[in-house]
């Protein structure tokens, strides 16, 4: 379990550097430049994925609740959510528009709907630190942005592309979760 609480912990921390640590990330850019640190972020975020793989998949789960069955559904459409904002997070939509930080929402969708489906303890540790996580991204990307700036939205035609994106996308992850986490999609 140590190896999966050491991914999430490594994970979150360097992404919360740019937003918590201003002076941080810029005495690092300074030091390698800008593709040295885009780099070296690269990298340790590789190391941190791994970390959570090899710690998630070598994890001995304790349950410390049992799911309710009448949630399933509620946690599948929460997924299905989580990952449209994520697809949305790389494209014009007009969901950009009611949500400013639409990849961490659905970080936070994704942790949250997996919290409704599993109930052990790794899970508590994975879905619910990225959850965390990614509210206290949001606040403090927020805090050191200001005021949200919207942009016109985009043609009707560009929704229809990312749905399409996103349900490639959801087949995608339904094929290789089993690979990626040691169990099917059920």
């Amino acid at each position: 379990m140590i190896w999966l609480v050491l991914g999430v912990l490594m994970f979150c921390g360097i992404h919360l550097i740019p937003s918590l640590a201003p002076s941080l990330r810029a005495g690092w850019y300074g030091r390698l430049g800008e593709n040295g640190y885009k780099g070296s972020f690269s990298l340790l975020l590789l190391a941190a994925l791994a970390l959570i793989v090899i710690g998630w998949r070598s994890a001995q789960p304790s349950m410390i609740y049992q799911p309710l069955p009448a949630l399933h559904h509620a946690g599948i459409s929460l997924l299905n959510l989580a990952f449209l904002l994520l697809v949305v997070s790389t494209r014009p939509s007009r969901l950009r528009l009611m949500i400013r930080h639409p990849q961490l929402t659905g970080v936070l969708l994704w942790g949250v709907a997996h919290l409704l489906l599993n109930g052990d303890s790794r899970s508590l540790i994975l879905f619910g630190g990225l959850a965390c996580w990614s509210v206290v991204e949001i606040i403090a990307i927020n805090r050191r942005d200001g005021a949200w700036i919207k942009t016109a939205p985009p043609a009707w035609s560009a929704e229809l592309v990312t749905l399409l994106i996103t349900a490639v996308v959801i087949v995608a992850i339904m094929a290789i979760h089993p690979w990626i986490a040691g169990m099917p999609v059920h």
